[in-house]
């Protein structure tokens, strides 16, 4: 089975320093939702890692995330795209839970829900904690320059081997070509 993790706010859409907290402030960058679709196509399972603490500290419920996701797949299912799975972690940093990135328990919980192994599993984050949460996985780290990206990139520090691209679509664009160029390797 192939798999991609990916980071919500910053990656898919446009990230906000107040948080997403309605479906009306949700919205895509272009290019990320098509580029989930040639993923689709190319045989990957797209899966969704995101930090939501925006409901521990009471800025928008459940009801409201569940808004949200639903138009992210509303949207993704208008140009061909589909998202396996959405996983988050709903705690503040003080509650010092095992799922909030840069810990790795929501990554955990994928491979085992999915019953892989996260080794070598492309990661696209646009911080750090992204990354960490992916890297400690086994994952194989990518951090786009949108949302907190260019900052992420400026601070450092980011996990060895990263890859870094402009956008998720470049980045998938990269990924694929690369499966392409191994696919006719003679063996």
């Amino acid at each position: 089975m192939k798999m991609i993790i990916l980071d919500r706010d910053g990656v898919i859409n446009h990230d906000s320093p107040a948080f997403i907290k309605s479906p009306a402030e949700w919205v895509p960058i272009p290019g990320s939702l098509e580029a989930i679709a040639r993923l689709n196509q190319a045989g990957y399972r797209v899966v969704i890692a995101s930090n939501q603490s925006g409901i521990a500290r009471e800025l928008f419920d459940m009801t409201i995330l569940n808004a949200i996701h639903q138009k992210m797949h509303a949207n993704a299912q208008q140009v061909g795209a589909d998202i396996d799975a959405i996983f988050f972690c709903p705690h503040a940093a003080i509650d010092n839970c095992d799922c909030r990135k840069p810990k790795a328990g929501m990554f955990d919980e994928i491979a085992k829900r999915f019953k892989i192994s996260l080794k070598g599993v492309p990661t696209v984050g646009d911080s750090l904690r992204d990354l960490q949460a992916g890297f400690i996985s086994g994952c194989t780290p990518y951090l786009v320059l949108t949302g907190k990206g260019e900052k992420t990139r400026e601070t450092g520090g980011l996990p060895p081997g990263t890859q870094v691209f402009p956008d998720l679509a470049t980045m998938v664009g990269a990924l694929l070509k690369v499966n392409a160029a191994a696919a006719h390797i003679p063996i």
